[in-house]
């Protein structure tokens, strides 16, 4: 009985060695494609993060040609002078615009070459550079920089 029991014993010992070793490759496994996918992973994370950064960047800019054309075109006396209203799109940036690190001073034109009485109509343009965070400056890099571009025309009142 002892040999048959130390037989049982001896066939049972590789069967659990066997099913460590198989648990122990197994969580290899799941840590090299862990290794393999997660730049991967981080890549469309901060893809996304950029993005977004750049539609709000994009939101603003747009919201600050709009601002700058309203109080342009608004009945004062005196009138605004493009001056004065290329510093209604600069405030506006200046407050609202999401940068990483150095932020870039957005560009802003403003055409009243067909006069400002009633009915005229004025252009506030405003360009800005997007750096981006972390991927957008690597791709700034590759493609050159990414511009953004928002163009208001309003009539004077």
């Amino acid at each position: 009985m002892n040999l048959r029991g130390q037989a049982l014993n001896r066939s049972r010992c590789p069967v659990r060695a066997r099913r460590g070793s198989r648990a122990g490759a197994e969580r290899g496994v799941v840590a090299l494609e862990f290794v393999l996918v997660f730049p991967f992973l981080m890549m469309v994370l901060f893809g996304i993060i950029d993005v977004s950064l750049l539609l709000c960047d994009k939101a603003v800019i747009t919201n600050a040609s709009r601002e700058a054309a309203r109080a342009g075109v608004i009945v004062r006396i005196p009138q605004l002078t493009a001056t004065q209203i290329t510093n209604v799109a600069l405030n506006y940036t200046q407050k609202n615009l999401v940068t990483g690190g150095t932020a870039t001073t957005p560009t802003v034109t403003v055409d009243q070459s067909s006069g400002t009485s009633t009915g005229s109509p004025l252009t506030v343009k405003v360009t800005y550079t997007y750096e981006g965070l972390v991927l957008g400056s690597a791709l700034s890099a590759l493609t050159g920089p990414v511009t953004l571009t928002a163009t208001t025309v309003m009539n004077y009142e």
